[in-house]
Parts: C-alpha cells; structure tokens; sequence
C-alpha cells in the first residue's frame, strides 16, 4: 500500500531496525539518525502509528484492556515490511530545496555591504559545528563497531554527509574569497547580464 505521506516509510523503517519501539522511542530514534539529513514532522507521527495500526501495517503490543501506564510498543508486520520494501525499490523523489541561504545570496547585490559575506561566515560555522558532529559520531562507531547488518547503509549515509561537510567549507572559503573581489572590480554578474542563456535561448 503506497502512502503519499513519507513520514509512514520514516516509521516502518525504524521498526524495522528494532521493534517493539514507542512513539517517543522512534522520535528519540529519528533525532539521532535520520534526524541529520531528513526534518521530519514529528507531529505526524502518533497520527501515522494509528493510521498504519489500522491498515495492518505495523501491531501493537499493547492490548485493549492492559493499564493505560503500560507503554504503547509497536512492531512490523510481514504487511508492512511488503510495503517498507516497495517503497525501497522505488525511484527516489528529493523534494525541491527551499534554501534561504541560497534566495538571499542569489539577490545580495541588493543587500549592504558585508551582509552576504556575513551570512557566508554563519554558514561556515554552522557547516564546522556539523561536521564536528559527524566526525565524532563516525570516530565513536569505528571504535565500538555493533556488527549491526544495517550499520554498513548507516555509514554510507555518514559519509556522505562528511563530505559534503567538508565540501561546503571549501565552497564557503573560496566565496569569500571571491565576494572580497566583488565590489573592487564592479563585475557584474553574468547571470543577470547574459538573460538569454538562462532563458534558454539560442
């Protein structure tokens, strides 16, 4: 059963990894993991339990008449992994970026001097602070390995975000670099004085 909403997916892959798991356990989860490189609604989540609960998609453990104190924990049913894999095998479908950073640069003539250079310096440290982060974790997880079978894709995941870390500063750098030129030499952008290219014409 194919579900427009992504967040279903988000859920029957954590259940996947590890069953049994809570709402919260599977918030905790995303925050962690996925959390790094998928923002997800987190609350959508109880509503999406509910909804694949009843669709047969994942199971509670939790029966109608035990104590209300009792933690609700869910599992995958062989329903549910069906549909986790289909979705899997799927084509990818990244969501158009809605990057702000990127909207304010693009018209940062417009702005004061030093505000697009300023906003640069933020993502620089912004971009450090993450790729701190991801060393750390990818130093811890080299050092106490779990023999997961699912740690190999965990790490795939991790790299790449090192790189593109990585990558990022490089780019911030070089910006900088060539802002600082900008307003010396009074060059004006070719994306706004070569129009028929980006128009597509010949």
């Amino acid at each position: 059963m194919a579900h427009n909403n992504r967040t279903a997916y988000v859920i029957l892959g954590m259940l996947s990894i590890e069953p049994n798991r809570t709402g919260y356990d599977i918030r905790k989860t995303v925050e962690t993991s996925v959390g790094y490189f998928w923002s997800e609604s987190y609350g959508q989540i109880y509503p999406t339990l509910k909804r694949l609960a009843a669709e047969g998609l994942i199971e509670s453990s939790k029966p109608d008449s035990a104590p209300r104190k009792r933690r609700q924990e869910y599992s995958l049913t062989d329903a549910g992994r069906a549909c986790l894999r289909e979705w899997l095998a799927a084509p990818f479908q990244n969501d158009p970026p809605r990057n702000e950073f990127l909207l304010k640069l693009f018209f940062g003539l417009e702005a004061a001097p030093g505000v697009s250079a300023g906003h640069i310096r933020e993502l620089q440290e912004r971009n450090r602070s993450m790729l701190n982060t991801l060393l750390e974790i990818d130093t811890y997880v080299r050092a106490h390995p779990s023999h997961n079978p699912h740690e190999p894709y965990w790490m795939l995941t991790l790299s790449l975000g090192i790189a593109m870390a990585r990558a990022a500063l490089d780019w911030g750098e070089s910006a900088l670099t060539q802002l600082s030129t900008v307003g010396a030499t009074g060059a004006e952008s070719p994306l706004t004085t070569n129009r028929s290219s980006i128009a597509g014409e010949a």
